[in-house]
């Protein structure tokens, strides 16, 4: 094994630590990655790897593929599995990592913390009699997907690579295995606080409270009631990711307790996709029969999976339940309010409204009406706004009704249209991962072991702001009569 100046193996950049593996044994569980037969490259994010540290020239091909399906550690390795418990659509269940496998923390450049974690590489204490194993669509669709929200600007997850496995798994058919290779400032959830509430581990719970500071926001460690003001951050970060997911048109799936997390970034993209036509009641998952996390509901369920962790917290608030109730509550009370504030500060951006004014809100409500009944695109209906409040109307009453009272708001404002213009822009993405799209791409990998459509289309994906007329032709709305779109979790 030859070393690099720093210790690291292969010369590759790895600078792997374990401050998560370092907690006590009620947090995780020592797991090694399942071997798998034939690892061969699929995709390989180049850029990301540079932002690592990483030496894209020695990862993306066969070292990387051995690395990256575990059937090798990379020097600093700590391979564990992090127990977890979550509220699955409100129901209260014990968990954990049961096909994710977390090598540790890359230390980056610039000295920050990045989680790499393989995901589908064998059992786990907590596969619960799976297989611990990953398909090869749902692995490329979580790439696609999780690459996309970074390039518009929305915290999430990231992909660093995509390893066939070259064994198959088994679901409602036999498929390509494979194993993605997921990038996160951290893996803590709403539900790493509830296992341990669930445990009774108030020690570990005021432990977790500590790491999860000591990771994401050391200035708050010195703060007057660190638990408070954990859950005043977690608050913060969910209601600005709200409104990023809400200005985009998307919709998360499956936001379980198990999949918020601490470091606000978007987390798991199984049954996730994003809105065409807009409607709030908008439900991709196969499996969300009631609407729970429907797109109008997200605001309401990233309160309430929040309510869960103030709950969880009432512990180590205060050792006087009453006052600890009391602090946790008027943490959560402000929710609705910081909630509403942020949203129609993002919807002025994306109607290129510089100031505020009383009316605002019913602007946006008439735009956002009009959108549901007409069935617009979500997109291309902001998009459309680009060309002024002169844009034509259509002859429907309603939209022209919005277009002059918008034009009238405009002009209460002293910026130039140049200026409404860029906002505008930098606000309302020309091109999404569009359903069908991601689809066909997906279909020609999988099905025609081609991945050159998957790759075009992360290369147009990475410039979501701006778009040649020929891109916005291609990757618009689907076509009329186009089925409704569904998703599955792919486990």
């Amino acid at each position: 094994m030859s070393l690099d100046k720093a210790g690291n193996e292969g010369g590759a950049g790895w600078r792997l630590d374990g401050s998560y593996a370092r907690l006590p044994a009620v947090f995780h569980s020592q797991t090694k990655p399942t071997p798998v037969r034939k690892p061969q490259m699929v995709l390989f994010n180049r850029v990301l790897a540079l932002e690592l540290g990483l030496d894209p020239d020695r990862l993306s091909g066969d070292e990387g593929a051995s690395v990256f399906s575990g059937n090798r550690l990379p020097e600093g390795a700590q391979p564990i599995a992090q127990a977890y418990s979550g509220h699955q659509f409100g129901n209260f269940t014990r968990l954990g990592d049961g096909r994710a496998i977390l090598l540790g923390e890359q230390i980056t450049p610039d000295g920050r913390r990045r989680d790499i974690q393989l995901k589908g590489a064998g059992r786990t204490p907590y596969s619960r009699g799976g297989d611990g194993r990953a398909a090869l669509g749902p692995m490329l669709r979580e790439y696609v997907m999780s690459e996309a929200m970074h390039a518009l600007g929305i915290p999430t997850t990231r992909s660093l690579a995509v390893v066939a496995t070259g064994e198959p798994v088994f679901r409602e058919k036999t498929l390509p295995g494979a194993i993605l290779t997921r990038v996160a400032s951290s893996h803590i959830r709403v539900g790493t606080f509830e296992h341990l509430v669930a445990l009774g581990d108030v020690d570990g719970l005021r432990l977790l409270v500590t790491h999860t500071l000591e990771r994401h926001a050391p200035e708050l460690l010195g703060a007057d009631n660190p638990a408070v003001a954990l859950l005043q951050r977690a608050m913060d970060l969910q209601i600005s990711l709200m409104t990023e997911w809400a200005r985009v048109g998307f919709v998360h799936g499956v936001m379980n307790t198990d999949n918020m997390a601490l470091s606000g970034e978007t987390l798991d993209y199984g049954p996730c996709a994003f809105m065409d036509g807009y409607d709030p009641e908008a439900v991709f998952s196969s499996i969300d029969h009631q609407g729970r996390y429907a797109f109008g509901r997200q605001p309401d369920i990233a309160g309430w999976n929040l309510t869960r962790l103030a709950i969880s917290l009432l512990p180590v608030i205060d050792a006087d339940p009453e006052r600890a109730l009391d602090l946790a509550r008027e943490i959560m009370e402000g929710y609705p309010k910081r909630y509403l504030s942020q949203w129609l500060a993002m919807m002025r951006r994306k109607l290129g409204l510089f100031t505020e004014e009383a009316g605002d809100e019913a602007l946006m409500g008439c735009i956002l009406g009009w959108m549901e009944v007409a069935k617009a695109d979500y997109t291309e209906t902001f998009r459309r706004l680009l060309e002024g409040p002169g844009v034509d109307g259509g002859g429907d009453p309603t939209w022209s009704k919005f277009l002059k009272i918008w034009g009238q708001r405009l002009e209460t404002q002293p910026q130039p249209w140049s200026e409404v213009r860029s906002l505008m822009e930098a606000n309302n993405p020309a091109v999404i991962p569009r359903n069908h799209r991601v689809e066909a791409a997906l279909d020609a990998a999988v099905e025609g072991g081609d991945p050159g459509p998957i790759r075009e289309l992360l290369s147009v994906l990475a410039s979501p702001y701006r778009a040649t007329a020929e891109v916005l032709a291609a990757y618009g709305p689907p076509p009329a009569g186009t089925a409704r779109y569904r998703t599955f979790c792919g486990t």
